[in-house]
């Protein structure tokens, strides 16, 4: 199978170390693709056309076709991954070079982020309302492991978040901000800033059969559902990529799937249509939503965590997942929504359960469900060494779920 795919995606991860980035990317491409940027403080156009809204690290892109009855085909993920991120007071004095105190954001494989060549990138608020993305891909953070001769019974488990964390960036004593700032520095009122993997994307194995990369995790969502979107029409249904923030805590927040971003979003493309409250209910009442996550496949050194029923291949294809307990917002209906259009692309489709004897974790599948009305259900793509630093994925698998999200936004009549 061709995997051109899987190099563009290499392209689009190593564009998009924060949140901030990712959809900065997704917007240049929306841009185009014809699509044209909508702010949320503005009246927007009324009739048919391609647009997309941006709030913060997420964005809402949609086809619509002019209908205020007509339902959506949403395809939702997350622009965050987990990550090491600066804290507000974080210029430590530690006697010797200069040292800056970070801490974990969502569940981090903390070791994996040890003795890397780390950048670091996010957005600066200034004084005048604005915001600025900076980007430093130089390597200039690292976390130093202590070395086993010092203690010979350390274990990852051991880590510290508090203590441990801190990265050397300096040979003297020095403050990273305004470093990070430069000509913008005195202007500076809040941050976000995080470290970031700066050794890039690649394809390895024999035959480069695979991708090794940073944030996987959910970024191969962005990515394949932004393809989707953009070779996607308007037609019966309205197809829409909805990409949130803040994932990987819980996403409570003005911009997380826990919010109405999405909602408010829909309503308003009902709305530019001539639609009312009513007609935004009929809409919504036909819609589905494919919450888009990645998948954990079946790891050969650890086949004892896996449920034994449903082993996942690398390079399988797509990946239905379904927990009794609502962790994952798959029911009948939506999965089999799902499955017909893994069979209108052509694609295998692999099932995924969760040990019932180990804790499961969750997507924004049932936060976005709860909070829109649309009946979601969740797949994704299977990969190894999810949350850590740099993750593994199959290349074929990459064109194989951009196939499946694209018949899910264009199904056939």
């Amino acid at each position: 199978m061709s995997s051109i795919g899987a190099d563009r995606l290499l392209r689009f991860i190593d564009s998009s170390p924060t949140p901030f980035h990712a959809v900065a990317t997704v917007a240049d491409e929306l841009e185009a693709a014809g699509f044209t940027r909508l702010d949320e403080s503005d009246a927007w156009p009324s009739g048919a056309g391609d647009h997309y809204v941006v709030r913060g690290g997420s964005l809402v892109a949609w086809r619509s076709n002019g209908d205020p009855t007509s339902g959506f085909r949403v395809v939702g993920g997350h622009t965050d991954s987990p990550n090491l991120r600066l804290k507000q007071h974080h210029d430590l004095d530690a006697g010797g070079p200069a040292v800056v105190s970070l801490e974990p954001y969502g569940g981090a494989i903390l070791g994996s982020w040890f003795d890397r060549d780390l950048g670091i990138a996010g957005r600066l608020a200034l004084r005048d309302g604005t915001t600025r993305l900076v980007r430093v891909d130089q390597p200039i953070l690292r976390v130093p492991h202590l070395a086993i001769h010092l203690d010979r019974d350390a274990k990852d488990r051991d880590l510290n978040p508090q203590r441990h964390l801190n990265a050397i960036w300096a040979i003297e004593p020095a403050e990273l901000l305004p470093w990070v700032a430069g000509d913008a520095a005195g202007e500076v009122l809040g941050f976000e800033l995080m470290a970031f993997d700066v050794q890039p994307s690649a394809r390895t194995g024999a035959g480069q059969a695979f991708v090794s990369a940073p944030r996987l995790d959910n970024q191969v969502t962005c990515f394949s559902g932004l393809e989707a979107l953009v070779r996607s029409t308007a037609g019966s249904v309205q197809p829409v990529l909805a990409l949130f923030d803040h994932e990987e805590v819980g996403s409570t927040s003005e911009r997380g799937a826990q919010s109405d971003f999405l909602a408010t979003t829909l309503e308003r493309v009902v709305a530019t249509a001539g639609g009312g409250r009513d007609d935004y209910h009929r809409a919504i009442a036909s819609s589905w939503c494919a919450s888009g996550d990645m998948a954990h496949a079946t790891h050969p050194n650890h086949r004892e965590k896996h449920e034994p029923l449903h082993t996942i291949a690398l390079g399988g294809g797509p990946v239905l997942k379904v927990n009794q307990n609502l962790r994952y917002a798959s029911e009948a209906q939506g999965s089999a929504v799902f499955a017909r259009a893994c069979e209108q692309a052509g694609v295998p489709l692999q099932r995924y359960v969760h040990r019932a004897d180990l804790p499961c974790g969750s997507t924004i599948g049932p936060l976005s469900a709860a909070r829109t009305g649309i009946t979601t259900v969740d797949v994704g793509a299977p990969q190894l060494a999810m949350h850590s630093c740099r993750e593994f994925m199959a290349a074929d698998d990459v064109d194989l779920y951009s196939r499946a999200l694209s018949a899910f936004l264009t199904p056939a009549d």
